[in-house]
Formats: structure tokens, sequence, C-alpha cells
């Protein structure tokens, strides 16, 4: 007994020892990490420079093969055509482009050029990957870094399909591009920011350079050539005899060395004809030398973050590249910088519990983080709508307008970790509210400003409807399911009743760990709860959820969604091999609850994760879903299957009372849910009102069966001819 104490108190005092020298153990380890960076810098640095003494020749088969600048015997066809893209404010690109496309057409190759403005980049630009196409972009700086007026859609794209994870990285592979930026030197925050930032997005969906961007100086003073005119002709005479390489057949001489979307292009040159071959400024090329620094844009993280906390965005911009250290005892937030990697450390736990909020601002392109805990984004089934493309299933089976729906939250932080989160779990998580509290007011106005101003970026897109994009401007539903638990936010009962102030109807879902809170809810328009699987077991494999009494907090969720009087909706996803088999299971929990609505839906694949472990094959056919909920509907015979819509692979059950003379009546009077809320504010609650009162006939082409399969015929189906997807939305 006596060795058994001696034991534990000389391991007890090693633990407090070790817990009290912390820091300096902390220390030790960022040093450490701090030396095997310079090292694997320097070795990098050393390996290149003696690799520039041994430059690939390119020089042999040049006449072998070819097309238009080639012999007509060539088999082999490596360049298609040119396709000259401007974005001009005064005309100068505008002018570029043509003098470009005069000297591409005495090379009898294919040339086009094309106003920014009038081209569709989400439709377009995936058709270049296997065009065999070469694309050139000479694009503008306007002021304050903004792109000119015709090229802002453009950029805004870009932007967004580069930053944004569901968005695959390998979006725009096979396009071959060169990009000429042109700008002001006296303006040196924002000089030639347009060009360096689409350069770095066409990289960054893994579309290659087939030479380094250049820029143009209309600064005389500073221009490398004496005029913007000047570097034009420079650039272009090095871009002709690039493209009469590659129509040989020569492989781009490009290092595969870049980062962040910088070329570091290998050769044998003098740094005066380095420069003017990457067409850098003097204090880029300067920049440049640090191989992992990034551009001072880039640390920006974006031009119109909404962020209340100093200067947290420029550190957001480098947690993909620094490794986070958290040490308590640091009084501020500090940035060191290691040979171009920067080591952040932040104060404690519960201070990174509230950065973590701002990290979905850096990793999600498109959200707008308002105050500490909300945030809003434009739904690509509000873009879909604008164009005339279709709607979400919302509008389907309920009939929103779905350009006119805000998607937003007033809580970012969430209370489980499902593994088919296509957030990859980048918002806090807990169970309880511990952040400082905005008001509702201050949340909706700020949403709605953001909401607007993302929907005026649309103003003069392609195909995008006018008499829309006036109505989009006046908000009139709210999907409060963006990220996290909204309900969590202790006012949002207020937060309700301003939306409904407004007249904006409110669709608001939970994931059934709130039960009281769901309770206290006032009433929305439709409230979801979200039943991700039917057993104790696979709600914890599948939500992860962290109350301990989480399945207890399930159940009391559901019985607690009995007790409303409005529309409720049980969503159901199903992930093949994870919870397809339950369906007398999920009966019982319907049963239970006894929602006016079941959504089922097919789990959307968010790419890889390593914060789960689902493939595509997780992803059940559309026919799965349709025969799973034939299944589930026998087993409930008071629902039928009232509604589908396939391309979001989703179909609705409704309870029989929707169902008057024959015919569904799943969608709502909106008009009249506002005059039944006010009425019920205005009583003081005294007034109540129930889901029946507020019902609208749901439309022959949503009912389930309809040979337009959920997809509204006034709109035109878009089919995407490439690979990739775009799945983000609610």
């Amino acid at each position: 007994l006596d060795i058994s104490m001696d034991t534990w108190s000389y391991f007890h005092t090693c633990l407090v020892s070790i817990w009290l020298h912390r820091f300096y153990i902390y220390s030790a380890v960022a040093f450490g990490i701090s030396l095997w960076i310079v090292i694997q810098f320097t070795t990098t640095r050393t390996k290149r420079k003696k690799s520039h003494g041994n430059p690939t020749s390119h020089e042999g088969t040049a006449d072998k093969l070819g097309n238009g600048c080639a012999p007509p015997q060539a088999q082999e066809i490596h360049v298609a055509g040119v396709k000259i893209f401007y974005g001009s404010q005064t005309g100068t690109a505008k002018r570029f482009a043509k003098a470009l496309a005069e000297a591409v057409t005495s090379l009898n190759l294919p040339v086009e050029v094309i106003n920014m403005g009038d081209y569709d980049p989400e439709d377009g630009l995936a058709e270049e990957t296997s065009s065999r196409n070469i694309c050139v972009f000479l694009v503008a700086t306007y002021t304050e870094g903004q792109p000119p007026e015709s090229a802002a859609w453009f950029c805004k794209w870009l932007e967004e399909a580069a930053n944004d994870f569901r968005v695959g990285k390998s979006f725009l592979q096979g396009l071959r591009y060169a990009v000429f930026g042109l700008g002001n030197s006296a303006y040196v925050d924002h000089y030639n920011t347009v060009g360096r930032r689409m350069d770095r997005w066409l990289w960054m969906l893994s579309a290659s350079r087939i030479m380094t961007r250049a820029e143009g100086d209309c600064n005389v003073a500073q221009s490398k050539h004496g005029s913007i005119e000047a570097d034009f002709e420079a650039w272009k005479a090095k871009f002709l005899t690039r493209l009469q390489a590659l129509c040989k057949g020569e492989k781009k001489p490009c290092s595969e060395k870049c980062k962040k979307g910088k070329c570091k292009s290998s050769g044998k040159q003098s740094k005066e004809s380095s420069d003017h071959e990457h067409g850098m400024s003097e204090h880029e090329n300067t920049e440049a030398e640090e191989l992992f620094e990034t551009s001072s844009e880039e640390e920006a993280g974006g031009t119109d973050s909404v962020i209340d906390v100093e200067d947290l965005g420029n550190i957001m911009g480098h947690m993909k590249k620094a490794k986070v250290l958290l040490l308590e005892g640091v009084g501020n937030v500090h940035g060191v910088s290691h040979s171009g990697y920067r080591l952040l450390y932040f104060v404690s736990q519960f201070l990174q519990a509230k950065l973590n909020c701002l990290m979905i601002l850096a990793l999600f392109s498109g959200y707008k983080l308002i105050g500490s805990h909300s945030g809003v984004k434009l739904c690509r089934w509000t873009k879909s709508m604008l164009r005339g493309r279709g709607g979400c299933y919302k509008h389907t089976f309920y009939g929103i307008e779905s350009h006119r729906c805000m998607e937003a939250t007033p809580s970012l932080a969430c209370a489980n970790k499902c593994v088919f989160c296509w957030r990859h779990h980048t918002n806090p998580v807990g169970t309880e509210w511990r952040w400082k509290m905005d008001q509702p007011e201050v949340i909706l106005q700020e949403a709605i400003e953001n909401h607007q101003n993302m929907i005026r970026q649309f103003k003069g897109v392609s195909g995008v409807r006018a008499a829309r994009l006036e109505e989009a401007l006046a908000v009139k539903h709210c999907a409060l399911s963006l990220v996290g638990e909204p309900i969590m936010y202790p006012h949002i009962n207020r937060f309700v009743r301003l939306l409904h102030q407004r007249g904006i109807s409110t669709f608001l879902v939970t994931n059934a760990q709130f039960p009281e809170e769901i309770r206290r809810l006032e009433p929305v328009t439709q409230l979801y709860v979200s039943v991700d699987a039917s057993t104790k077991e696979s709600l914890k494999r599948i939500d992860r959820p962290l109350f301990k009494d989480f399945w207890q907090r399930f159940l009391d969720s559901l019985k607690a969604l009995a007790e409303k009087q409005q529309r409720t909706v049980y969503r159901l996803t199903l992930v093949k091999a994870w919870n397809v088999d339950e369906l007398k299971a999920y009966a019982d929990l319907i049963s239970l609850g006894k929602p006016d609505f079941v959504e089922v839906k097919g789990v959307t694949y968010c790419g890889e994760s390593s914060a789960s472990s689902l493939t595509m094959a997780n992803v059940p056919w559309h026919g799965e879903v349709v025969s799973f909920v034939r299944e589930l509907a026998r087993l409930l015979p008071e629902y039928g299957i009232a509604c589908e819509h396939e391309h979001s692979n989703c179909l609705l059950m409704a309870h029989s009372k929707f169902q008057v003379d024959g015919e569904w009546r799943t969608w709502i009077d909106y008009s009249r849910f506002q005059e039944l809320v006010r009425e019920y504010e205005q009583s003081g609650g005294s007034r109540t009102f129930t889901a029946a009162e507020y019902t609208a006939r749901t439309p022959p082409w949503a009912l389930f069966g309809a040979r337009e399969r959920g997809f509204d015929p006034l709109d035109v189906r878009f089919q995407r001819k490439n690979k990739a997807r775009d799945i983000s939305g609610c």
C-alpha cells in the first residue's frame, strides 16, 4: 500500500509540474515547429537554385505537331483557338483585347473577344476545360481595388467558386489561361488587385497558367516600359511566342512550385528579364522572395466582410497554412513570421470558441458574418430563380419565392457534429449560450442590408430577369437554417416577431436537442425538426451530439413539436448504409411527434473531410429515396406522398388533413399567415391559430408523379454539362 501511495504521489507531482510549466512546454513545441519550417524552407530554396542552372530545352519537334500555326499534315491539335476576355471601365482593356485578337489571327488561329459582362462564367468556363482553347483575361482594377462594373459578376462568381469547398477544387482543371492586369501604381494599396486575385482564383480551381501573370501600369513614372501600352506590347510579344510553342506541342515551362496562386517559373534568366517575364511590380517582386507569404490583398480575406473585431479578418486569411497554438498567459493575438509562415497564438479555448465564428467567414465564400454570432448567405436557389432556372424544394412543396428568400441564422453555434454537415464542422459547437449577445434589431437590419447588397450584385448579370431582381430586394421569406442552432439564441422570439412585423415568413430548423426552447418558441410559419436517425445508437453515430442525455432530449423535442398548433415538419436525411433500414422505428417517431409534414431527402455529398467518413457511395439514388418513402407511407396510413422535387432528391409526405376534397393543400397562404400572426401578437397570445387556417392549393406540377417532377414549368431547367456540381443551399 505504501509503495502504491508513493507511486501515486510521484505521478501526481509530475502532473502538477507539467501543468505549472505548460507555458514553457508550449513554447518549446512552437520553437521546434518553427525550426523545422525554416529548415524545410531553406532546403527547398537551395534545391530550386540548383535546378535553375539546368534549364529545360523545348526545341526539337516544333514543326511536327500543331494546328493553325503548324504544317497541314499535323495530326494532333494542341490549341483549338483563343478566347480573350476583357473587363474594362475606360475602354483600355477592350482596346488591348482587340489588338491581341488581330495578332492571334495572324497565326491562323480562331479567336473570340468576349466582354466579361456578357459572359456567364458558371456555364461557360467549365466548358473550356475540354475545349483546348487558350483563355486570356485582360482586366482592369478600378476604384478602391474593385473590378470594372462589367466584370463585377464574373469576379464575384470566380471568387465564390474558388473559396467554396462545395465546388470541386478541380472544377477548372484542363482550362489553360493567361492574365494581364491593368492598373495604376500611384494607388499603392490597390495596384492591380483584380488581376492578381483573378489569377489566384483560377489557379485555386486547378486551371493551368501558360505563362505568369503580367501587369500594365498607367503610372508612366513606374511603368517598366514607359507606358501601359508599352507594357502590353512587351507582354503581347511574349504571349504570342508562348502561344506558338503551345501550338507545336511544347509543355509549359512552369516549375509547378506554385503557392497561393503565385507561379515560380524556372529557367535561366537574369533578374531583369525575370522581372519582365513575370510582369511583377517592384513591390510584388519583394513579396515573391518569401515563397510562402501571401500578398496584402490575400491577408485582407475579402473586401466586404462584415466583422466587428479589429484586424481578425487579416488573421483568418492565414488559418489554413498556420499552425494554431493555444497558449494561456499570452495577452494578445500575435503573428510571428518564420520564413513566410505565421504562428498564431490565441489566448485560450474560450477565445478560440469565439474566433471559430470568424473562421466560417474565411472558409465559406459568400457568408456575411454579423456581429459576434450571426450570419447570412445567398442561397444557390436564390441565384437560380433570379435567372429563371427554377426554385428550391420549398418553392415546390410550400410555394415560397426562392429569389425572395433570405438564408440566415442568429446563432452560428450548434450542439451536434453531424457526419453529413456541409459546413465540415468549422462552426463553433456548444450546449449553452456563451457568446456576447447582439440585439435582434441589429442582427435583422444587417442581415437584410447584406442580403440586398448581394442581390444587387446580380444587376446586369447574363440571364437574370429584371422583374425578379427588383422583387428580390424585398425579402419575403427567411430560412433560419443557414448553420448552427437558431433556437439557441436567447432572443429568438423577439427576432421572429421582428421578421413577422416586416411581413417576412419564417422557416426555422432545429436539431431536436432543446425541447424547452421549442415549447417556449412563439408561432413561426413552419417549424422543422431534423430527424437524422430513428434509434439511440444510430443518432449518436450520425449526429454525434454533445449532450450526454441526447436521446431523451431528442424524444422530448418531438413531444414538444406535437404540442404546436402551427405547421410542423420532420426532416429526414437518408444516408445509405447508415439509416435507411430503420423504417419501423421512423414510423414510431412520426407517431410520437405527429408532424404535419415529413420531408425525406437523400444526403448531399459535400466533399472529402477529416470530420466525416462519408463518400458518394452513401448518397442514395432518387429511385431509392422514392422506394423508402413508399415503404414508410405504408406504415403510416394517416400520411400520403404529396410532392416531389427530383432535383433536390427530396419528397414530401403530408398528413391526410391537408388533402381536402381530393386535392393536396401543402402550399402556404402567406398573406393569411401574416394576418393570423398579427392577431396573435396583438391579443398577447390569446388568439391562437392552427396550420389549417393558412393553407393553399398545391399546383399540379408540384405533385408526386407529375411529369415535371417538381420543376416549375414557368422556368427553364438548366442541365450542367460539366462533372462538377454546386451543392450549396438550404
